[in-house]
């Protein structure tokens, strides 16, 4: 039997705000558990061996066909997801130092994106876009 990071065990994410000139974020919405239906800051796994700051740059890159340079630590989330059954502890980035347009690279995980204002954000939030959020006001 093979054990899932976030089903078997907790897993460890990371997840990336993109913000453009004007200080909106980059917000996708997603198809898959966890949290299928909620808008989310682009993230996923930490693969083994790899540094969680580069795994949400190759993540961002992957979901936006966006080129993401530097990026900088903004928090830590934990997300226990009931409904889903899922746990996460994730390592929260932030940027504004990306080239590209972003696009809907992967749509089978997701289904739409934007741009929105910190004071004007869609509904339903995932838990760790929630937590990223409280750290940018």
């Amino acid at each position: 039997m093979t054990l899932r990071p976030g089903l078997d065990f907790p897993g460890v994410g990371t997840g990336l705000v993109i913000r453009n000139a004007d200080g909106h974020i980059l917000l996708y919405k997603r198809l898959r558990a966890p949290e299928a239906g909620f808008w989310n800051i682009v993230g996923g796994k930490v693969d083994h061996l790899e540094h969680s700051a580069d795994a949400a740059r190759r993540e961002a890159e992957e979901e936006t066909g966006l080129t993401i340079r530097s990026v900088d630590f903004l928090c830590l989330s934990e997300q226990i997801i009931q409904a889903d059954r899922q746990h996460w502890v994730s390592v929260i980035y932030q940027t504004n130092d990306f080239t590209g347009e972003p696009r809907l690279t992967e749509p089978d995980k997701l289904s739409e994106f934007g741009w929105f204002a910190l004071d004007d954000m869609p509904e339903p939030l995932s838990a760790f876009t929630r937590d990223a959020i409280q750290f940018l006001k």
